[in-house]
């Protein structure tokens, strides 16, 4: 698991009067001098060029400090942050003396939250809401989009629930497909802004090239969906929202959480979906993060995934045979039946993706999802089966 906020070791000379410094790496010892004049240098040896706005050093070369151009702004890292590259994207604070690493150049898992609020409050959500105002991250989304490689290939958005601020989540999606024309944007929403018809087709109007929405759905009974997500008639506005954004061409992708209340129904679902949502682009059945609420639930939420691979497999077979699109994310291959294989994704993004002791022998793990960080802290199942 890679560390991607912390305390920084020494902060000397930053702008103390500007608290957070939006900062964009570089390696490149011959860069244009009048690119310098924004961006940090990643300090690992000699010759250290000079006319960068600050430099960055991990413990490991800290000694290389006194050689810094005189008068020159610099942090030292711990060494947890060895993996900062060239092109990554930092906050620094020196009131708080911190690091937050907000884009890897070479990810392909960069989400970017958007706002902690959101208007469900999900059994298992992973990044529980709050209700404090946090405007000031929408202002350093519209800072940090300018900086992102022209090249990166794929970007999420997530919260919270992204929508929650519809004209400031609007001008950062049109400000990324200007900026980021070739980019695919993943949008992780639970839909209910959507039913909106005049939010909706703001939203289609952009017109991004490649953007998708993914929406959550528990269960065909609106009910048990309603509690799953604690709060009243969250099915019927998720369900408006995906009508909406289909009736304006867009993709949307359904996302089951599954768990011990989830898995009750799923067959069912996975009927209701194939005969009422036939047209979305994919649906996507997903192992649970013990992280959030999920650990706060446990004893409600948790099943063994042995226990349902037999569910799952009728389930995938449900949404295949009517000709959907499937993907089985965040599951161990040994924990899953063969017939999912085809539907199997590594999914689990590289920053918090491990493996259990278990797994050190198994000859599948380099195909393996592996799990959530979390799951290897607060508990998995004990039916792994290493290959």
């Amino acid at each position: 698991m890679l560390k991607l906020s912390g305390k920084i070791i020494r902060i000397q000379a930053v702008d103390v009067s500007r608290d957070l410094t939006l900062i964009k790496v570089s390696t490149n010892r011959n860069l244009p001098q009048i690119l310098r004049r924004e961006m940090a240098y990643l300090v690992t040896g000699y010759p250290i060029p000079g006319g960068f706005a600050h430099y960055l050093l991990t413990e490991q070369h800290q000694g290389l400090a006194q050689e810094l151009p005189l008068g020159s702004d610099h942090s030292v890292l711990p060494n947890d942050y060895d993996y900062i590259d060239n092109n990554d994207i930092v906050r620094l604070s020196a009131d708080r003396q911190s690091i937050r690493v907000l884009f890897r150049a070479s990810s392909p898992n960069n989400s970017i939250l958007l706002t902690e609020q959101c208007n469900n409050y999900c059994l298992m959500c992973s990044q529980p809401p709050k209700t404090a105002d946090d405007s000031w991250i929408l202002d350093e989304i519209e800072s940090l989009i300018p900086l992102i490689p022209k090249e990166t290939r794929e970007l999420g958005f997530t919260g919270g629930e992204p929508t929650t601020n519809k004209e400031r989540f609007l001008k950062i999606i049109s400000l990324t497909k200007s900026y980021l024309p070739r980019t695919a944007i993943h949008i992780l929403s639970n839909g209910r802004s959507f039913k909106d018809s005049d939010f909706a087709e703001k939203y289609a109007a952009i017109q991004i090239p490649d953007a998708m929405v993914g929406i959550p759905v528990y269960s065909d009974d609106p009910m048990l969906h309603d509690y799953i997500v604690q709060a009243r008639g969250a099915f019927d506005e998720t369900i408006r929202g995906i009508l909406n954004l289909k009736r304006l061409g867009q993709k949307v992708e359904i996302r089951v959480v599954l768990h011990k209340l989830s898995i009750q129904r799923l067959p069912q679902l996975c009927e209701f979906i194939a005969r009422n949502l036939l047209f979305v682009d994919q649906v996507a059945l997903m192992g649970l993060e013990m992280m959030g609420f999920t650990r706060a639930n446990l004893d409600e939420l948790w099943i063994d995934p042995i226990e349902y691979k037999d569910t799952l497999s009728k389930s995938v077979q449900i949404l295949t045979k009517y000709g959907m699109n499937v993907s089985v994310y965040n599951h161990q291959l040994c924990l899953v039946n063969a017939d999912i294989l085809p539907y199997y994704r590594k999914s689990i993004s590289d920053w918090k993706n491990e493996f259990a002791p278990e797994c050190l022998t198994c000859r599948k793990q380099s195909e393996c999802g592996g799990f959530f960080s979390s799951g290897i802290k607060f508990g998995y199942s004990k039916q792994l089966s290493p290959f």
